[in-house]
């Protein structure tokens, strides 16, 4: 087999998942990197022994030698690079989220298609393997109908600032950022049923709260405690055409006593809790039964993910198969996301 000659566009924090999976895989070279910033793009290249620097992503896509690339840049980049890049031939890893609005992704589906290239969305928490040894139960059935499931990831200090704070660039505070995770993940479980209508709120009562100390929290390259532009905290009820319904609460900063992380869902045969810890709930003989899988790691696995994740956007690219999170799912994703955020502004439920 060839060896695909990888670029990745954008070196900040979370290129760092992307570099160290293409590392550990065989298969590719980590060719290019790009960056606004020339200095962090060949500190990246060095590291990881690329051979081409740039700071304008057209130039790499104009490279006939890379066949895919990573995007982990600004939200409100996603979709042109995307969009670029598949137009150029190239295939697409792209993070979540997949852009910053519906009329964004239904512009990048449509060019996706046309261009005939894989374009994978980074949801990383599909490609954990406690998500995907949980997965076999419920299409096997043992769980029954999947009707509930709520999910939580609440952080008490944790807004990173700089450009996850600025709207503008983000789309969005701790919904789209760490929100879009969990709720992809319960969609996923559930089986991605068609959504019916959603209704959410948003707050903006405590701000980034860069006055606390004594405690220490991860800031963006660019943070400036001045500049917050986006919800503190989200909570929202989605209702599936199935009846089945989804209640989600996500913060970036609230006075909670700690960090909280839970996923949970629920069934007619059973029940799933995925955050903290993976765990089976079912009854046998008129008795419940909570069940312990043996695995490596109780809890979320992000370097086993983020390597799942890579591996999977490598064969597809090799074989041509879609992607476990094609365009499609990126952009009900964004649908979902984007109808909270209308719901919460307009004080009223958004029906689909």
């Amino acid at each position: 087999m060839s060896i695909l000659k990888i670029g990745v566009i954008g070196a900040g924090s979370i290129s760092q998942s992307h570099l160290n999976a293409y590392a550990a895989n065989k298969e590719v070279e980590i060719y290019a990197i790009c960056d606004l910033n020339e200095q962090r793009a060949a500190d990246a290249a060095k590291k990881y022994g690329a051979t081409k620097v740039y700071t304008d992503y057209n130039e790499l896509l104009a490279n006939p030698d890379i066949v895919a690339v990573s995007v982990c840049t600004w939200n409100n980049t996603h979709a042109k690079i995307s969009k670029a890049a598949v137009e150029a031939g190239k295939h697409v890893l792209v993070e979540k989220p997949l852009c910053r609005t519906v009329e964004e992704a239904l512009d990048l589906q449509k060019a996706v298609r046309a261009a005939g290239k894989v374009l994978q969305v980074g949801f990383v928490r599909r490609y954990d393997p406690n998500a995907q040894m949980l997965r076999k139960f419920v299409e096997n059935g043992d769980i029954g109908e999947i009707y509930y499931a709520k999910a939580s990831s609440l952080r008490r200090l944790g807004n990173p600032g700089g450009w996850f704070s600025d709207i503008e660039r983000s789309g969005g505070g701790p919904l789209i950022d760490i929100g879009v995770h969990v709720i992809d993940l319960c969609w996923y479980m559930m089986g991605k049923p068609k959504v019916k209508s959603v209704s959410g709120n948003t707050y903006r009562k405590l701000g980034n709260r860069s006055n606390i100390q004594n405690l220490s929290f991860y800031q963006a390259a660019d943070y400036d405690a001045e500049k917050n532009t986006v919800e503190d905290m989200t909570n929202a009820l989605i209702r599936f055409e199935n009846g089945a319904s989804l209640l989600v609460d996500v913060s970036f900063t609230l006075h909670a006593k700690k960090d909280e992380g839970a996923v949970k869902l629920y069934g007619t045969k059973g029940g799933l809790e995925i955050d903290p810890e993976v765990s089976i709930v079912t009854e046998k003989h008129d008795t419940i039964i909570n069940i312990t899988p043996q695995v490596n790691t109780l809890g979320f696995d992000f370097g086993r993910a983020f390597q799942a994740e890579i591996d999977h956007f490598i064969q597809c690219v090799k074989s041509g198969n879609d992607p476990l999170s094609p365009v499609e799912d990126g952009l009900e994703i964004m649908k979902i996301l984007c109808g909270i955020y209308e719901s919460a502004e307009k004080g009223e439920e958004i029906h689909f």
